[in-house]
């Protein structure tokens, strides 16, 4: 087991290193970067334009840019922000709670709604609770997280007089406010992977409903709660355990969308101002966050196989 982790570890920080190199190199592929953006009218001027390269390290070759940021990084240095001139690890860090309740709130919402209602849909296959569940799946599944946030937000203002706060409260300032301003954000990421993980636990269930130890355990007559609560879910929970660190790790791409809709700080609406401002340096730690955010669920999740499953903690 301790080898097993020892390899997910090596495993995951050569995935770090590759990820951080690509996106260090694709963010500057992009078109215009932050030299242009500060000169605005000014960008013909070529000494000023030079200047500001070597201020910002940007008249050195990408290698040397790079193995200088990933030093620095190593020792626990993001660096400074281009535009705001505080410290990255700050900026990122703080919104990078903001984005970690609002994903962890959303995951919860969407366990404690998609579960039960996949489980029920498994077990009653082609029934009214089965055909319920479908058509909420189908419906929630083919709106985009925008549509369906821009769409609570006015059903919540004009049916029920209700909007969210528009300044965000952090859970130690105002517990009720901070609620209040993640509610509808949460809802509209929630609904979206509360659909996908029905549709992934109604599909295990029926699969697990269909295996000969089920179908002997009810001809044996055994109880409901035996069947479903001993045989049944002892089945399903590895792959929903599984499908739980995927939907975090889309919670979390999706963020961005709602941060943005919503006006909350978190990590997504920061990493989409970052690219607006051209501010490297926040750029690459809020992504170098987001890709250890990856690494760490899917470490997790292999973590977790051992604990549910003893033949995957033998091997």
């Amino acid at each position: 087991m301790v080898g097993a982790i020892a390899s997910r570890l090596g495993a995951a920080a050569a995935t770090a290193v590759l990820s951080t190199a690509a996106v260090f190199l694709l963010i500057r592929a992009v078109p215009g970067d932050v030299v242009g953006e500060m000169l605005g009218q000014s960008a013909g001027d070529r000494a000023a334009e030079a200047a500001l390269r070597a201020f910002f390290g940007l008249d050195r070759p990408l290698w040397q840019q790079y193995l200088g940021w990933a030093g620095d990084v190593l020792r626990g240095d993001l660096g400074l922000s281009w535009r705001q001139g505080l410290p990255v690890a700050a900026i990122v860090g703080e919104a990078f709670l903001v984005t970690l309740q609002i994903g962890l709130v959303t995951l919860a919402v969407a366990l404690l709604v998609g579960v039960p209602l996949g489980i029920v849909a498994g077990v009653r296959q082609g029934r009214w609770p089965d055909l319920v569940v479908e058509a909420f799946s189908l419906v929630a599944l083919s709106a985009p997280v925008f549509w369906t946030g821009m769409v609570l937000l006015i059903a919540a203002s004009a049916w029920l007089g209700w909007s969210p706060p528009l300044i965000y409260a952090r859970p130690g300032e105002n517990l009720s406010d901070n609620l209040e301003s993640i509610a509808l954000p949460v809802l509209a990421l929630a609904l979206l992977q509360a659909a996908a993980y029905a549709q992934f636990a109604r599909q295990q269930t029926a699969m697990v409903m269909r295996q000969d130890f089920i179908r002997g355990a009810i001809a044996r007559g055994l109880p409901a709660r035996v069947v479903y609560g001993r045989h049944l879910l002892r089945n399903v929970a590895i792959p929903l355990v599984t499908f739980a660190g995927v939907i975090l790790v889309q919670i979390l791409g999706g963020v961005v969308v709602v941060e943005t809709l919503f006006a909350i700080p978190g990590l997504g609406r920061t990493l989409l101002g970052a690219i607006q401002a051209r501010d490297y340096p926040v750029l690459q730690g809020a992504l170098l966050v987001a890709v250890l955010i990856a690494l760490l669920v899917n470490l997790l999740v292999d973590l977790l196989y051992a604990a549910i499953d003893p033949r995957v903690r033998g091997a």
